[in-house]
């Protein structure tokens, strides 16, 4: 038996202060597939004539959930207050738990604007338990030779955090989770093996793939599974990239306020108290 499909969520356009990304996560119908908080899908270009500094995504602060970013095309390049200054390329991760407070920013690398270079990403919210949110910030980055990688049929799954298959993701969690980076050729079948006690869902980020027990499920879209069964077979009849995001939910309650993500409104209220001060740094872009 395989995990049944509870919901489809296709994305919608959001426009975030001028820049328009495609939303999955949340909707008015779902607030959160805990431990994930939202789901981002970007795809941007960008003015030669202008530095690159000056684009994409300038500083900003974050408390309490991590922010992870996968690149699907181009770079990244972040900066924090913390002092790490990292280009991320196609194919590679960048994870950063905000913990007490961050100020980062996401800018394009310099040489993908000169080129005229498209730049195409996925940003995943992951909430973080009461006892990790006020943890010291940290910053994680995965080249992608170093991403663990399962292969079944045409299927390359690269491990980006949890324990699979007698392998074991390179990156450090707050909470139990499994993340697979996937992308196959033609005419591919494989399993997938999810505990029940996870919450589990699936984005494609292109291509079609069909589950069996429901069917296809289109490019940009995310698919939520019910908590019934382990395993969730599918195939391809064409080229195909998606992630899938499952994790033991964290079960505690959520306040939100832009950029921090907290228990309760009081500590909302603190969060923005300590940016004000100065207490989550400060980022002077190179």
């Amino acid at each position: 038996m395989f995990r049944k499909v509870k919901q489809l969520l296709p994305v919608f356009n959001l426009n975030m202060g001028g820049i328009i990304v495609q939303q999955a996560l949340p909707t008015q119908q779902v607030n959160q597939v805990d431990p994930f908080l939202l789901l981002h899908h970007g795809e941007f270009k960008f003015n030669p004539l202008s530095a690159a500094k000056h684009q994409g995504i300038g500083p900003h602060p974050h408390r309490g959930f991590s922010p992870v970013t996968f690149v699907i095309e181009g770079a990244v390049h972040h900066q924090d207050s913390r002092g790490n200054n990292q280009v991320a390329k196609k194919g590679e991760v960048q994870w950063m738990h905000a913990g007490a407070g961050i100020i980062h920013s996401e800018r394009p690398a310099a040489d993908l604007v000169e080129q005229k270079g498209k730049q195409e990403i996925v940003q995943l919210w992951i909430n973080s338990p009461k006892v990790s949110k006020m943890k010291a910030p940290s910053y994680q980055f995965i080249q992608e030779s170093h991403i663990p990688i399962i292969v079944q049929s045409t299927f390359n799954n690269k491990l980006i955090a949890g324990n699979y298959n007698n392998k074991v993701g390179k990156i450090n969690t707050e909470s139990e989770m499994l993340i697979l980076w996937s992308h196959a050729a033609n005419n591919g079948k494989q399993t997938i093996h999810v505990p029940t006690y996870f919450n589990c869902c699936l984005y494609v980020i292109k291509g079609e793939l069909n589950l069996t027990g429901f069917g296809k499920i289109e490019k940009k879209t995310l698919v939520i599974f019910e908590n019934d069964y382990e395993n969730i077979e599918m195939h391809n009849s064409a080229e195909v990239q998606f992630l899938l995001l499952a994790g033991k939910p964290i079960n505690e309650p959520i306040a939100q306020q832009g950029p921090f993500v907290m228990n309760t409104q009081t500590e909302i209220l603190e969060a923005m108290r300590d940016y004000q001060m100065g207490k989550m740094g400060f980022l002077v872009e190179e």
